[in-house]
């Protein structure tokens, strides 16, 4: 019993130091969007996970320390603890760099940081993280096109080829509607970024492919960003969307289904076959495809 507890400890040790790694290697990595003087003259930090109970990270200029919640890097998504990461350091960023040691936490300086590095002024503090605030949040009309979309994938599921090619079709229709309206009626849109997948070294082709098609079909921006891949230890890619909250919602469902949707028509494909996985990416390519095909038509 000791020695379980024990072992859990050790384990825990390890993932953080896995983690202190991978924010070190974010924090090089955010840097390539400043100048190279800039570069030169910001100075790397110490980096330590802390259980703060009231905020998600913090800066300190004393210590020349970053801290970040462990309940956060243990708790959510990579992309919502590199948030924190990013506002934290523009904080040491506008403190360092930009002389803002007499103006307020959040003033001028730091917003200028915030612009340059890429970071959301908003994340600290009781700011709920990221794929919370996307995912999780939700009221209003986008609620009842989201609704109205996991229906139709849902009739889909369980059905053949061109009945989820349908789905898609339907479902793309309600989200052009929807944005049209927004547009028209010169709506507020909040623009967030969120990751789809994981981050890994290598990636298959087929996600290539349904990358493009939510891109070009459901009114998001996608790039193919460097994140840290936790259990190889270095740095890979992973899929970033941008857009409007709701249709990143929507994206990342219609992402989930597609995913799922292949594994289920693999697997009864596959069932007596014993095809590789060269076969299966050939498989799913031309599932995407046909989905490309009835959405443009």
């Amino acid at each position: 019993m000791h020695s379980g507890k024990n072992g859990g400890i050790a384990l825990q040790q390890e993932l953080e130091n896995c983690i202190l790694h991978g924010l070190g290697c974010e924090w090089e990595n955010a840097l390539w969007v400043l100048t190279p003087s800039q570069r030169r003259l910001i100075r790397r930090p110490l980096i330590s996970l802390k259980d703060f109970k009231t905020k998600l990270g913090s800066w300190n200029g004393t210590k020349h320390e970053i801290s970040l919640s462990r309940h956060l890097v243990l708790n959510y998504s990579w992309d919502a603890v590199r948030e924190v990461l990013l506002h934290e350091m523009a904080h040491q960023f506008a403190e360092e760099i930009l002389g803002a040691l007499d103006e307020p936490a959040h003033g001028p300086a730091f917003q200028r940081a915030c612009h340059l590095l890429r970071a959301n002024p908003k994340a600290s503090g009781s700011y709920r993280p990221l794929r919370e605030r996307v995912f999780q949040d939700g009221r209003g009309s986008e609620d009842k096109i989201l609704l109205r979309v996991r229906k139709l994938m849902a009739l889909a599921e369980s059905q053949n080829r061109h009945e989820a090619e349908a789905a898609m079709s339907k479902a793309h229709e309600l989200i052009a509607k929807y944005n049209i309206d927004m547009v028209r009626h010169d709506r507020n849109r909040a623009f967030v970024s969120a990751f789809l997948g994981v981050p890994a070294l290598r990636h298959s082709r087929e996600e290539y492919y349904l990358a493009r098609l939510l891109q070009d079909f459901y009114f998001v921006y996608g790039l193919w960003v460097s994140a840290y891949v936790l259990d190889k230890g270095k740095m890979g890619h992973v899929l970033e969307i941008t857009g409007a909250v709701q249709n990143i919602r929507i994206a990342g469902y219609v992402y989930d289904f597609v995913r799922h949707y292949i594994e289920t028509q693999w697997n009864d494909y596959n069932m007596d076959r014993r095809l590789n996985r060269h076969h299966k990416t050939d498989f799913a390519v031309g599932i995407i495809e046909g989905f490309r095909s009835k959405l443009n038509s």
